[in-house]
């Protein structure tokens, strides 16, 4: 499938993203039922985290600092890919 294609496939199951007030990320959005955490960026690069837990999801959206909650708490400790 062409990397278009495969990203429309996701984007069309996207859950409700919720913009972010960040330098470095631009919205974040989360899907219980799958434990999917979407992060889009500045810039328009999205990414999405697999079995990330709710109260993992919950303490982002809460963290003064969102880039510095990412980098810490979630870009090592679960598996992405780039949409």
């Amino acid at each position: 499938m062409h990397s278009t294609a495969r990203y429309w496939a996701v984007a069309d199951r996207l859950p409700r993203i919720q913009r972010v007030e960040s330098s470095s990320i631009d919205a974040i959005g989360y899907d219980a039922k799958t434990r999917r955490l979407y992060v889009r960026f500045v810039g328009s690069r999205t990414y999405l985290y697999e079995d990330v837990p709710e109260s993992v999801y919950e303490d982002f959206m809460a963290a003064d600092s969102k880039g510095r909650f990412h980098n810490f708490e979630i870009k090592d400790a679960y598996s992405y890919r780039r949409l």
